[in-house]
């Protein structure tokens, strides 16, 4: 018997595979912007080459408590550690479990309607949170990018207007979900809303663009210190925006 380890599992034959096995460890950004590492097993049996490639839970990039006073350590540990890294680990066996191990992210949610709705709630799971820790940082910093600027006033005429239309997104995103800063294809700037943990990347989603900004709305992003106030939260959430990286996903074609 051989067997070939994965992070999520194993796969076990009878024999020696005839040819090879390659694991490889890949840090890839995906064309959204966002970074992520994978691991992809290339196993090559008698001439036929299989892909299986299993995603791996990204860095914060700073401490738990790192966001204090705005967002509690205790609420950022449990959010990454326990929700984050479920989502993951069901996005990567529902990944094995339907063959999609040689597709991209980006590819997955170009066709997620195709797929049952755990590759769905589980990959956007995923995204969505490794996107929402990449736009936090402690202190943070101004919105100084100039292209940035002009096409939130050429769509909003303000950036506190912008953000005022944000909030009420937000706050009026009824049950779980996220809010979203977009672009959309033709240049134009917009918030809106999706349920869940669906994403304007999806096919599914009835607006589509790439993704600038956005809040986690899902209770379990603000119990623990914010109880049921939502306000409160998106409040806070302004205080921590990484506003070079909402500029740098912008500035990406």
């Amino acid at each position: 018997m051989w067997i070939i380890a994965t992070v999520s599992g194993c796969y076990v034959f009878n024999k020696t595979p005839a040819n090879s096995c390659i694991q490889r460890y890949c840090p890839h950004q995906d064309k959204n912007g966002i970074s992520f590492s994978y691991y992809l097993i290339s196993i090559k049996i008698n001439n036929i080459k299989k892909n299986h490639m299993t995603f791996l839970l990204p860095d914060l990039g700073y401490e738990y408590d790192a966001l204090e006073p705005w967002f509690d350590a205790r609420t950022m540990e449990v959010h990454h550690t326990k929700h984050h890294a479920a989502y993951l680990r069901n996005f990567n066996n529902a990944i094995e479990e339907y063959g999609l191990g040689d597709k991209t992210l980006s590819e997955i949610f170009a066709d997620v309607s195709k797929y049952p709705e755990t590759v769905r709630n589980n990959g956007g799971g995923f995204f969505n949170h490794a996107l929402f820790w990449k736009i936090l940082t402690p202190g943070a910093n101004k919105m100084e990018d100039k292209n940035l600027a002009d096409a939130i006033a050429k769509y909003f005429c303000t950036l506190d207007e912008m953000k005022k239309e944000f909030t009420e997104i937000a706050l009026s995103q009824f049950g779980s979900g996220w809010a979203w800063l977009i672009r959309k294809n033709d240049g134009q700037l917009l918030v809106f809303s999706t349920p869940n943990q669906d994403n304007p990347i999806m096919d599914i989603s009835l607006i589509q663009g790439k993704p600038l900004l956005c809040i986690d709305v899902w209770e379990h992003a603000y119990y623990l210190k914010f109880q049921n106030n939502r306000a409160k939260y998106i409040e806070a959430f302004w205080n921590l925006v990484n506003w070079k990286q909402v500029a740098e996903l912008y500035n990406k074609p």
